[in-house]
Parts: structure tokens; C-alpha cells; sequence
């Protein structure tokens, strides 16, 4: 299982340390929502704070976009370290070019898909992603309660990858734990996105290392 915390949970005037802590971790990626206000219902950070993030980890950065027009800024997000970008399939009117774009960047390219959203909207372009993420909560805002049929919509996106024969790596975001980790894990996910969970547990590190065994 690939473990990638969200960072959006971290003490944010010990962004540095509690980095060099997951450094230290069993985490795979680090978990970077960056949302504007517009596209979700709330402000996170941007390039200033990725790129302090990016000086103190040579760990994958998962970077989460929640944001509007988000074409403007891909560029940006690949000189601010960004290795993983993902965007919203809400948010994309080109979604095939905003994709490919990322790819020719030398990122690798998610899409996500809210919780209202059907993973078939996938069905024309599964081929191209190499991440897709499902919100098992709807976006925003950290520790929200996990949304059920988060892990039959992870079933229905393994039987997509199968019938494409596509690559793509399934990730959730949203509610994880121990027990919906289980559940996700045995629909077929690949990653975990956990933020409060992590940081608010009393041993970060092993709480890691606990989603990692699932």
C-alpha cells in the first residue's frame, strides 16, 4: 500500500519539522492539497509553501490541485517540485490536453473525481492517467466523515482499469483510517491519503506504518 500524508493536517508553523518527520517515516509520497477558494469552499497554500516543502524532502510529492482554470498554473506547479499532479475532472473542460500537458511537463498526471462524480466519465482517457483519485469526502476541508460508496465506486474503477487495460495508480482521499483503509484496500486501492488521522494520532510515524501493512 502506498501511504501519502496530507501535509494540509500538518502543524503549519512546523511545516519543516513535521516534513523531516515523515521523511523519517515509512511514508511513500507527501499529500499536497492546494485549493483557491473558488473550486472548493476553502483557502490552503500555494507555490511559496510547496516549494519550502520540496527543499526538505526527496519523497514523492503528491500534489492535489482543487482549484479553477487549472491549465494557468501547471508550469508552476513543475518548477515548484510538484512529481504528481493531479487535477479535477470537474475542473477541466480539455481534459485529455490538460493530461497530456502535465505528462509533456514530466509529471506524472492524475485525474480526481468528486464523490458525485461516476468513474465511466474516465472511460476515454483511462489509458492516459497514471493516478486516479477518488474523494471519499467531498473537498475542501480535512477530517470529514468517509463517505461509504467511496469503496464500491474503487471497485467499479478496478473493473475500468482491467477492461482498458490501463495503468493507472487508485488513490483515496478523504475519512481514511484503519478500518475504511481495510475496506478500500480490499476493493483494489492502491494509495491512501490520510491527514488528520496521521498527525493527530499519538505516534504519527507508527499510525504510518500501520496503513502501509493493510
Amino acid at each position: 500500500m502506498i501511504v501519502s500524508p496530507s501535509v494540509l493536517s500538518c502543524d503549519f508553523g512546523n511545516i519543516q519539522r513535521d516534513t523531516e518527520m515523515l521523511n523519517q517515516s515509512q511514508a511513500d509520497w507527501l499529500h499536497i492539497d492546494v485549493m483557491d477558494g473558488v473550486f472548493v469552499p476553502n483557502i490552503s497554500f500555494g507555490f511559496p509553501v510547496l516549494e519550502a516543502i520540496r527543499k526538505h524532502t526527496n519523497k514523492t510529492l503528491d500534489v492535489h490541485i482543487m482549484i479553477e482554470n487549472p491549465d494557468d498554473f501547471l508550469e508552476q506547479f513543475k518548477k515548484s517540485g510538484a512529481d504528481i499532479l493531479t487535477v479535477h475532472y470537474e475542473a477541466c473542460r480539455h481534459l485529455h490536453r490538460t493530461v497530456a500537458r502535465i505528462k509533456e511537463l514530466g509529471m506524472k498526471a492524475g485525474v480526481a473525481l468528486n464523490p458525485h462524480t461516476p468513474v465511466s466519465v474516465l472511460e476515454e482517457i483511462a489509458t492516459d492517467l497514471d493516478l486516479v483519485l477518488i474523494m471519499s469526502v467531498n473537498p475542501g476541508f480535512g477530517g470529514q466523515k468517509f463517505i461509504q460508496n467511496s469503496v464500491e465506486k474503487v471497485t467499479k474503477l478496478v473493473e475500468l482499469r482491467t477492461a482498458k487495460n490501463a495503468q493507472f495508480i487508485i488513490e483515496i482521499d478523504g475519512g481514511v483510517n484503519l478500518e475504511t483503509g481495510k475496506q478500500l484496500a480490499d476493493a483494489g486501492a492502491d494509495a491512501l491519503v490520510a491527514g488528520s488521522f496521521v498527525f493527530n494520532s499519538s505516534s504519527p510515524q507508527e499510525t504510518i506504518s500501520k496503513l502501509k501493512s493493510l
